[in-house]
């Protein structure tokens, strides 16, 4: 069974950075594809990045497109999310998922098949 554990989560002041880190165990990390999703208080979960197997290959919801940055160490098999500039709007519980038989990306919650607990995010004005 795959295991996915976020770390780095925090409170941190409006424009301020995190890097969040997700481990994965459990199988071979290489062959997944790796996303990012955060759910805040009373709102459904959503997408926030995703990258391919190799790492080669990245995408972004709108909302957090030149300000987060996705990526992947397949030596330490882990996955990160660097956010910068952040948001109010973007405090929330962030999830890292892991996606089964994707040679590019995955981009919907429903295609991901593997899930961490979350780590949290707070962010002050």
């Amino acid at each position: 069974q795959v295991q996915l554990v976020e770390s780095g989560g925090g409170l941190v002041q409006a424009g301020g950075s995190l890097r969040l880190s997700c481990a994965f165990s459990g199988r071979t990390f290489s062959i997944y594809a790796m996303g990012w999703f955060r759910q805040a208080p009373g709102k459904e979960r959503e997408f926030v990045a995703a990258t391919s197997r190799s790492g080669g290959n990245t995408y972004y919801a709108d909302s957090v497109k030149g300000r987060f940055t996705i990526s992947r160490d397949n030596t330490k098999n882990t996955v990160y999310l660097q956010m910068n500039s952040l948001k109010p709007e973007d405090a929330a519980l962030y999830y890292c998922a892991a996606a089964e038989g994707y040679y590019g990306l995955a981009t919907y919650a429903n295609e991901y098949d593997y899930w961490g607990q979350g780590t949290q995010v707070t962010v002050s004005s």
